[in-house]
């Protein structure tokens, strides 16, 4: 019997929404699904089409990027995912993509403002951009430093990463995550729509004759949307959602 059965098929599902969703063109992207108790996780092959995926195609990895069971060679990303697993221990699942808004806000360097409360229902902050990495570690274990870029960014920033389930990477591209693979899909899903609603607001604020940019949400409006659903008196949804 596969001991990652599971796990292969929870990254398989993560990786076929990916498409379904808009997200991801060709093979650009990947979503990986983890087990943290045995420091293992399994995530897209590198460069194979969606269509052509399945789950016995995925490749189990260690927290140390090590392949520990698979025939394909896994995603070029796999060293960040493997970063990402080893300092946060409350993730289940990642997932890059290089989504069109939530990437062009990337490339423009721009953490993503909260204008609306739709993105105050998911975070109570700007999504955040990372600045692009120093020279030195581009031209080092690239996919590696990006990890360590991510975490530096959150310690440096005094970010959570429970509660802050996304990020920019300058230049590059979106990353998220969530307790399960399947969350962070909804963390990716939910990030490129608000780069959307972002780049909308601007637009229409620009073509009605205002120079600035909009204001951000009122504070209190991002206390109520975010405090409903994720305070510790939260009354959104039913009480075994998460």
């Amino acid at each position: 019997m596969d001991i990652y059965q599971r796990l292969r098929e929870e990254a398989y599902e993560a990786n076929m929404q990916l498409p379904k969703l808009g997200l991801v063109k060709f093979t650009f992207g990947n979503a990986s699904a983890a087990d943290p108790a045995q420091r293992v996780f399994a995530i897209k092959p590198s460069g194979v089409p969606y269509e052509e995926l399945s789950p016995e195609k995925m490749v189990v990895v260690n927290f140390a990027g090590e392949v520990v069971n698979g025939r394909l060679r896994p995603s070029s990303d796999t060293l960040t995912h493997a970063v990402l697993y080893s300092h946060w221990p409350d993730i289940g699942g990642i997932v890059h993509t290089h989504s069109t808004y939530a990437t062009a806000w990337a490339q423009a360097l721009r953490d993503i403002p909260i204008y609306g409360t739709t993105h105050a229902d998911h975070l109570p902050i700007d999504v955040p951009c990372a600045p692009p990495m120093p020279d030195e570690m581009i031209e080092g274990n690239y996919e590696y430093q990006t990890g360590i870029q991510i975490i530096q960014y959150f310690q440096t920033h005094g970010l959570d990463y429970r509660q802050i389930p996304m990020i920019l990477v300058g230049s590059h591209a979106p990353f998220t995550w969530g307790k399960t693979a399947a969350k962070a899909v909804y963390h990716s899903a939910i990030l490129e729509e608000i780069a959307f609603m972002a780049y909308l607001t601007e637009q229409i604020h620009g073509i009605t004759g205002h120079s600035s940019v909009p204001a951000r949400l009122k504070q209190a409006l991002i206390r109520k949307h975010y405090e409903r659903k994720h305070g510790s008196q939260a009354y959104y949804g039913q009480a075994s959602n998460d």
